[in-house]
């Protein structure tokens, strides 16, 4: 098997694939133009959409030639895959700015250079198309049977599918097509959600050009307890860090289960697979893989001083050193303590609790704490009555408080 697919299928990027002999023989002949698509229905990508990407990168480090696709036009429609209701329609000045700051996103990440790593847009030949013209030459290749057998129309059939998110499989098709004749692309990559709608674009390109094109998914990602990975408290696992700070990105990956560390070594860094191995080897401690695994996905996204310094954090919260200023950090004024702080109202407005009710139940539970400035230990609080007053401060005018095992906040007092 050609050596680039085998390192995709080693590291957890393999799923599903068209003609796998026929690939493996075609990248062997030499680089692979392929692509990845992204809809930007939102201002930043969030680790779930990375996945693709991270395949883009190892495919273009073995001399492949990868394209990332920004659905400037399919995300006036929407994609129903994996949707259980339509998608909320924006305007088409939001999605040109959230394409722009998508493209940013991932030009950080990937490093277009138009040579080795490209990026387009597909807006620039859908949203002009001539409906008439586009059914005539395009949707009659379509079967309406076939495109109902997909998983992603079945189960949207049960709860609604409009009749403008039913194209969008046409379009995406189209989209294979339209790389295929402007740069040879020969090869769409994805998550497994997309099989139905990369399966259809290689019957289009088969059809319409006799080519022999390929397609080929990854799986979507969970955690060992069935959960969708990139989900925290807080919401999905942003790469933009004024949604999630690179504090927290770098603390997900930190707190993840011990069963899910090589895997996530394996897709999300570029750490040699020897190395992953080594790393989690039986009788390792897994806490130092958990760190690398942090530290390596966080120097990726955010870059190597927000990773040290995301580290730096971890270690002063869990008490192994580190800098605390890289915690993250509210001023509160001193006269709010000198007064009495309600525990209840502290943890709400350190956002360590999304709500009142919320902050009771934690105290309630025993898992509120609050550092005492004597030792610098933390102290668990269960009285949801307790007032946090200036005694509580210590030398350095800060507070340090804790909510469950891993969610820190450190108070400087002003």
């Amino acid at each position: 098997m050609n050596q680039a697919l085998e390192n995709l299928k080693t590291r957890g990027f393999f799923k599903q694939c068209t003609d796998e002999e026929g690939l493996s023989r075609l990248m062997d002949e030499g680089p692979v133009t392929f692509y990845v698509g992204c809809d930007p229905t939102g201002p930043s990508l969030h680790i779930g959409h990375m996945v693709p990407f991270f395949a883009l990168r190892h495919l273009r480090d073995a001399g492949h030639v990868g394209i990332a696709l920004i659905g400037g036009g399919t995300a006036r429609i929407g994609d129903p895959s994996g949707k259980t209701e339509m998608r909320k329609m924006l305007s088409y000045e939001q999605l040109d700015a959230n394409a722009e700051s998508i493209k940013a996103q991932l030009d950080r990440f990937i490093g277009f250079d138009d040579v080795h790593a490209k990026t387009a847009n597909n807006k620039d030949w859908l949203a002009n198309l001539n409906y008439i013209d586009f059914l005539r030459d395009i949707g009659s290749h379509f079967s309406v049977n076939r495109m109902l057998s997909f998983e992603a129309y079945k189960m949207r059939m049960e709860t609604g599918l409009s009749f403008i998110e039913f194209n969008y499989q046409l379009l995406q098709s189209f989209d294979f097509l339209e790389l295929y004749r402007r740069y040879g692309t020969r090869l769409q990559i994805g998550g497994d959600d997309q099989w139905g709608n990369i399966v259809a674009g290689h019957e289009l390109i088969r059809r319409i050009e006799g080519v022999d094109v390929f397609g080929m998914t990854f799986p979507l990602v969970t955690t060992a307890d069935g959960k969708k990975m990139g989900k925290t408290e807080k919401g999905a696992l942003f790469l933009d860090p004024s949604i999630t700070s690179p504090y927290d990105f770098f603390q997900y990956w930190r707190n993840i289960q011990d069963a899910d560390v090589k895997r996530f070594l394996l897709m999300f860094t570029f750490v040699p697979v020897e190395e992953c191995e080594t790393l989690c080897a039986p009788g390792k401690n897994p806490n130092e893989a958990k760190e690398r695994l942090a530290w390596e996905v966080t120097a990726l996204i955010h870059g190597k001083e927000e990773a040290d310094k995301a580290l730096a954090g971890a270690k002063a919260a869990f008490g192994g050193g580190g800098d605390k200023s890289a915690m993250p950090t509210v001023e509160i004024a001193r006269a709010r303590f000198e007064a009495g702080y309600n525990i209840v109202d502290l943890f709400v407005d350190t956002e360590l609790a999304p709500s009142k009710s919320e902050a009771r139940r934690l105290v309630q539970q025993g898992g509120a704490f609050v550092t005492d400035p004597e030792d610098g230990t933390l102290k668990a609080i269960t009285d949801i009555t307790a007032l946090i007053t200036i005694d509580s401060i210590d030398k350095d005018n800060e507070l340090i408080i804790r909510s469950g095992k891993k969610r820190f906040c450190r108070i400087v007092i002003k």
